[in-house]
């Protein structure tokens, strides 16, 4: 049993006691190095007060006590998710006079976060409070794509693709090179940035947007990834104008948002493009106004040239296949019509069509998270979900608990589900 779960059969302040005496420290030293008050500390330690969740797990983080997580690792291509429990490791600690903790080393060049499995801050250092403010409490949408605002790439306005911490990120790293993860002693590599598939995480301060606290996690979670990219692919990417002809290529998860982006928009014409006639009456919700399945009709460029007139105004490829790719460029209307690929091919695989499609007018172009700047979009989005102006209740089709996350990759392999939110409560 690790000694935080202990927690369950001591009483709270015999073991934060304990801990403290463990590192030879007063309760003025910890007050000061987790700005706590030393009266706060001394009414937990006799009893006289009750910790929250937060306050349990930032003072064992400002103590250095190894938490114990839940987790899905990916061992690799092939192979299925293994659930298990591994060790969050806390840094060294920082001298007493600069009043923090900081999870991220005090030599790596960003300010640092900890989160826990309901995306809600339980730790910043102090380059993260002095930045933004943060505080204990605060609720998140951790970013894998991150917006430092300083690098050449963000400073260009001309996309999203921040590069202040790819390198390290690419290899699953914190910026200084290390993982904040281990399992018996070996190292266990981030995920995508974020490592979502835990209930305790750390993330550079670029990588978080801050979010307002009545928002739904199990819902705005979302946002994180499908929602913004498939709403900001037509907003941001292509920029989509009132009375468009939109083309929407595969109605799941993603062509599902990029229907109500367009919905929201304004588009004339939304022609869904799917070979399951299943997903036809929840992409009619999402905004759909047409629906074409490739196996009814002999050609699917012909057909959605005949019905919008010439060709689309913008079309989406929202699956990650070569061969709609190029149906979805070629749809396109002579002149003008733009093909936005959404949909993440194989490796190695290569895109082809005739110059002549492109010599013609046509543009082919490609986006990642709709094009969103992470930490100035996604709060805004959360805004509109809070509004009422998108609907994510409706792409939420399991919920399920993370023992059972192999079942969650089978639904969606077998395209029986929208989204799948993983929680960590029991099944």
């Amino acid at each position: 049993m690790s000694r935080l779960s202990k927690m369950q059969v001591q009483p709270f302040g015999a073991l934060l006691r304990h801990w403290r005496r463990q590192r030879g420290w007063s309760q003025l030293e910890l007050a000061c190095q987790s700005e706590v008050s030393q009266r706060h500390i001394s009414f937990l330690e006799s009893g006289r007060s009750q910790p929250s969740r937060v306050m349990v797990l930032h003072l064992a983080t400002v103590l250095a006590v190894p938490l114990r997580q839940q987790n899905v690792m990916l061992s690799g291509a092939g192979f299925a998710p293994i659930y298990s429990e591994h060790d969050l490791s806390a840094p060294e600690l920082a001298p007493i006079q600069q009043a923090i903790v900081a999870m991220l080393r005090q030599q790596e060049p960003y300010p640092a976060l900890v989160m826990d499995r309901y995306w809600t801050l339980l730790q910043a250092n102090q380059g993260a409070q002095r930045l933004m403010g943060w505080l204990l409490g605060d609720r998140v949408i951790p970013l894998y794509t991150p917006e430092c605002r300083q690098c050449k790439y963000c400073l260009s306005g001309k996309t999203n693709l921040c590069q202040a911490i790819r390198s390290t990120q690419g290899k699953g790293v914190m910026p200084d090179g290390t993982s904040r993860f281990s399992l018996n002693g070996e190292k266990i590599h981030h995920y995508m940035g974020t490592s979502t598939f835990a209930n305790l995480t750390v993330l550079p301060e670029i990588a978080v947007a801050k979010i307002r606290d009545d928002a739904p996690l199990d819902k705005v979670c979302l946002i994180g990834c499908g929602v913004t990219t498939g709403v900001g692919a037509v907003i941001n990417t292509a920029k989509v104008e009132p009375g468009s002809n939109v083309v929407v290529f595969g109605l799941g998860g993603i062509g599902l948002n990029v229907i109500q982006g367009a919905r929201l928009v304004g588009a004339n014409q939304i022609i869904g493009v799917d070979l399951n006639p299943a997903k036809r009456p929840l992409a009619e919700k999402f905004g759909m106004t047409h629906f074409i399945n490739p196996n009814d009709v002999d050609d699917v460029v012909a057909a959605i040239i005949d019905l919008t007139d010439g060709g689309a105004d913008y079309s989406f490829e929202c699956i990650g296949n070569v061969n709609v790719m190029r149906q979805a460029l070629e749809c396109c209307h002579k002149g003008w019509g733009e093909s936005v690929i959404i949909g993440v091919a194989g490796a190695g695989q290569e895109i082809s069509t005739r110059p002549f499609q492109l010599v013609t007018g046509r543009v082919w172009r490609g986006t990642a998270f709709g094009g969103a700047k992470g930490r100035r979009d996604v709060p805004k989005i959360v805004d509109w979900y809070m509004d009422g102006k998108i609907d994510i209740d409706s792409l939420v089709t399991n919920i399920i608990p993370i023992n059972r996350i192999n079942e969650a990759f089978d639904l969606m392999h077998a395209g029986e589900a929208i989204r799948t939110v993983v929680t960590f409560g029991e099944s």
